[in-house]
């Protein structure tokens, strides 16, 4: 079986990242948050016209997986970090998002797609890079606790009129590899 690919997403992968944006994290999360709200935030953080924008920004950098059969089955998203903590400098970066559908996860797929993100903020040279993980998502904590994060701080993070306990993980420039 051909394992799935990861490639740099463009322009014309706009559509497709905005779908499996929202069909991720609807996936993911959408159980937890009244209809209206989960379809506010989707329209905001996952529409066209705002991933048109985050693959427009020289900034920012995204990423699409596709399986064998070209459905597309994932996305990261790196950039400057827009977390709320008194430690983030203009020289931060922030992952952004990194989502898989749950029928890919735990073969190793998420491990390489991280480290496809890692290794583009670390472009320029060792950085602190940063990531909002939401408090009750155990199994991204661990998973990030393995590749050097650690807690940083706190803050709330609206779906919609829903506010969630989201926690800011912070991985110090000195722990950089492409593991």
């Amino acid at each position: 079986m051909q394992e799935p690919t990861i490639r740099r997403a463009g322009s014309a992968d706009a559509e497709a990242l905005a779908e499996i944006g929202a069909r991720t994290f609807s996936e993911t999360f959408g159980h937890l948050y009244p209809p209206a709200d989960l379809a506010r935030f989707l329209a905001e953080a996952y529409g066209l016209e705002r991933t048109r924008a985050d693959l427009a920004d020289p900034a920012k950098a995204s990423w699409i997986v596709e399986a064998a059969d070209g459905q597309v089955v994932g996305l990261a998203l790196a950039g400057p970090c827009a977390l709320p903590h008194p430690d983030i400098t203009p020289s931060c970066g922030e992952l952004k998002r990194l989502y898989l559908l749950k029928a890919h996860q735990n073969g190793g797929l998420g491990g390489r797609l991280f480290a496809q993100a890692m290794t583009w903020l670390q472009g320029g040279g060792p950085r602190n890079v940063w990531i909002g993980v939401w408090s009750e998502n155990y199994g991204a904590q661990r998973f990030y606790a393995r590749h050097g994060f650690s807690k940083a701080g706190e803050y709330g993070f609206e779906v919609g009129d829903t506010i969630d306990r989201e926690f800011i993980l912070m991985r110090p420039a000195h722990k950089f590899s492409t593991d």
